[in-house]
């Protein structure tokens, strides 16, 4: 029986993430088998693999919500054998096996072909982080986010999805605020595109529920006073992309912005996308919304057992950029 070598995580007697070798016929379940050549390590798993946050559906299981490779078994999919297709979200790693295993078995509506102009080296540098980043430009545009509105802050700059939307709304001709507390990334994230970069005490913002209009809008992967704060510096018409909780989930705020301003806060959740406009957005990331620095995003390639040591300083707020996960498969 083939076996492969994986990250799987399960709950009894106590929490742990280790590498096993998994039958490959007991892992996930769909239409279509997929040998994986690379995934990456986003905050969401490893909140997973550390039991720091509550990710995983049920027990065991393969975490990783990114995963790239070739068909094996199309089964009833439009897929050809061989095929390069991707898998971002929709459940993977948290309510059925992900990527951070040589082989995938999912349903055939998560998987999307690979678009021409990307590698699966560079659809994981993007990956979920990536896709999350375009996802913000493409949900503010459709409420006419434009430069001439004023500068995007993003905080979380130096993460996964801050970074590579510096980029992404920089290529798009919008001014960039980069708000980061790892001030020895701040030339980084000037390089990939910010007109200015900051901590959030530099910011100086104010704390009543409307305070001057500063920003055009905000992506923020933060959340809890820094997030509340930016929504009340908000300019008219102005979009608050919210996309994480690295410092908090809470948010205390009025409704003073909104009805006073027109601000408008945008939830991004990228697992549960439609397919249509995850498709157009990956097309968009394979051409003009590819970041120029991408390759450069990459601080880290790692095996599966690097995964565990990686997720414990992600945690620890000692990684920076993109981490990837070059599995044995990965055929460069």
């Amino acid at each position: 029986m083939k076996t492969s070598q994986a990250i799987r995580t399960s709950n009894q007697p106590t929490y742990i993430s280790q590498f096993v070798e998994v039958p490959i016929e007991n892992i996930g379940s769909g239409d279509v088998l997929i040998k994986n050549h690379y995934s990456s390590l986003n905050f969401k798993d490893a909140l997973a693999i550390t039991g720091k946050g509550k990710i995983l559906k049920k027990y065991p299981l393969i975490p990783g919500i990114d995963a790239c490779g070739e068909v094996l078994e199309p089964g009833t999919s439009p897929f050809k054998k061989s095929q390069l297709v991707l898998v971002t979200g929709c459940g993977l790693g948290e309510t059925q096996d992900g990527g951070f295993s040589e082989y995938i078995r999912v349903p055939k509506n998560w998987v999307i072909p690979l678009p021409e102009g990307l590698t699966p080296k560079e659809a994981m540098t993007l990956g979920t982080a990536g896709f999350t980043a375009a996802l913000c430009l493409w949900r503010m545009q459709q409420v006419d986010q434009t430069p001439d509105k004023g500068p995007i802050v993003i905080t979380g700059a130096s993460g996964g999805v801050g970074s590579l939307a510096i980029q992404i709304f920089h290529q798009n001709g919008f001014e960039v605020i980069a708000v980061s507390n790892k001030t020895d990334q701040h030339d980084q994230l000037k390089k990939w595109g910010a007109t200015t970069v900051v901590t959030p005490g530099d910011l100086k913002l104010g704390t009543r529920p409307l305070e001057s209009a500063r920003f055009g809008g905000v992506i923020d992967n933060v959340g809890g006073e820094l997030l509340s704060h930016l929504i009340a510096h908000t300019h008219l018409w102005g979009n608050v992309a919210c996309v994480g909780l690295a410092g908090s989930p809470e948010l205390h705020t009025t409704v003073m912005p909104m009805i006073l301003r027109g601000v408008s806060l945008l939830g991004v959740s990228s697992a549960n996308c439609p397919k249509d406009a995850r498709q157009a957005i990956w097309t968009k990331l394979a051409h003009e919304w590819k970041p120029q620095w991408l390759e450069d995003s990459v601080r880290k390639i790692v095996n599966l057992q690097g995964v565990l040591s990686e997720s414990e300083a992600m945690i620890a707020q000692k990684t920076y950029g993109r981490t990837l996960v070059k599995l044995m498969n990965s055929p460069t």
